[in-house]
């Protein structure tokens, strides 16, 4: 038994430089893989974020014309979420803290800010919008696009 302990301790066969390179080969590979699905994964939950914030700001916007009992113009905008409009319709009953419960309105998923119009031109009451950036040029909005399901 004692032999056969040492006569193992003794051998000291490695891996080869083939299989040490193959194995490393094969870690870059699969490094690979994952980035690119990670970084694909990344940009479509800007995209998702981008339209559950639309959302958000269209629940306040209806808030916004229940209280007020009008929606803000373009040049409103969606400031009159967080701040009384200066210009145009005067809302009577503005909530202390505005519709969105916050000092400003939120940016979009590119640090870019939400753009909006009243009328809008999509067959909605209103557009909300974000362009992204120049990495992902991709018009989110409030509409339904044709492709979209």
């Amino acid at each position: 038994m004692k032999k056969l302990l040492l006569r193992n301790l003794n051998d000291n066969r490695g891996f080869t430089f083939l299989e040490i390179m193959i194995v490393v080969l094969i870690m870059g590979i699969l490094s690979a893989i994952i980035g690119v699905n990670i970084l694909g994964g990344a940009k479509q939950a800007k995209e998702n974020a981008a339209r559950i914030q639309i959302k958000n700001l269209e629940s306040a916007l209806i808030l916004f014309k229940t209280t007020c009992g009008f929606f803000p113009s373009t040049e409103q905008g969606l400031e009159a979420l967080v701040s009384p409009p200066t210009a145009g319709k005067e809302c009577k009953g503005y909530p202390e803290g505005g519709f969105l419960g916050k000092e400003e309105v939120p940016e979009d998923s590119w640090h870019n800010p939400y753009q909006y119009e009243y009328p809008g031109s999509h067959g909605k009451s209103y557009d909300i919008w974000t362009e992204g950036d120049e990495d992902n040029p991709k018009t989110i909005g409030n509409w339904k696009e044709k492709d979209d399901k």
